[in-house]
């Protein structure tokens, strides 16, 4: 059996990581669990270690394709599950939904879609799919990216790429009732549209770097 990594990267998420935790807990075919903190000033990695899990604590925040490389590069899973640290709502279902079309070779990456969560989160996931951060994973897909730690916030949209270029068969999973916090509820109007603005931004830049490759 394909042994399974899950990775959480996490950004100043104490409110939230202990639910989405408790979740993964329960699954007996997750192998090992890995939370990066990346950057975080808050208690995400103390509350983290709580659990029991492996936490990787890195000094200044990196952006979520650096966390996500530093929780790669400690791991030897064969399937990877990519979870983002402030889902609202997450059920083991939810979890085992994610990881059966890869584990069953049904598909190579698996995507997943809020579904019936709120009426913003699920409207922005139904138009750009391709940014959702749940996702389970062949791990050679993963290591096929050159330089995913210097895309911040592109990450997603370097996996859609490159499965998408090689012909890499997908699947998307509806989520039901799931959501997660948006960044002007963490950090107000004004600092999280901010902040939001600063992770297109990051994929706009990495679409262009793209392009100008071609």
């Amino acid at each position: 059996m394909d042994t399974i990594t899950t990775i959480i990267p996490a950004y100043n998420e104490e409110k939230t990581i202990g639910n989405v935790l408790s979740v993964v807990k329960e699954i007996d075919l997750i192998d090992r669990i890995i939370v990066v903190s990346d950057g975080s000033e808050d208690m995400t990695a103390q509350i983290a270690r709580s659990f029991g899990v492996d936490v990787i604590e890195l000094k200044d925040n990196v952006g979520k394709g650096g966390a996500i490389k530093s929780g790669v590069d400690r791991t030897n899973g064969e399937i990877i599950l990519f979870l983002d640290a402030d889902l609202i709502g997450l059920k083991p279902k939810h979890v085992l939904d994610l990881l059966m079309p890869v584990i069953n070779g049904e598909c190579d990456m698996s995507i997943g879609i809020f579904s019936n969560g709120r009426f913003a989160t699920d409207l922005a996931q139904k138009l750009t799919p391709y940014l959702s951060g749940q996702r389970a994973i062949r791990r050679y897909i993963i290591e096929g990216i050159s330089n995913i730690d210097v895309v911040r916030y592109g990450v997603e949209v370097a996996l859609t790429r490159y499965v998408s270029k090689n012909n890499i068969k997908t699947k998307e999973v509806y989520l039901d009732n799931v959501t997660h916090v948006m960044k002007e509820e963490k950090l107000g109007v004004v600092k999280g549209f901010t902040a939001r603005l600063k992770m297109y931004r990051d994929i706009a830049k990495y679409i262009s770097l793209v392009n100008l490759k071609k």
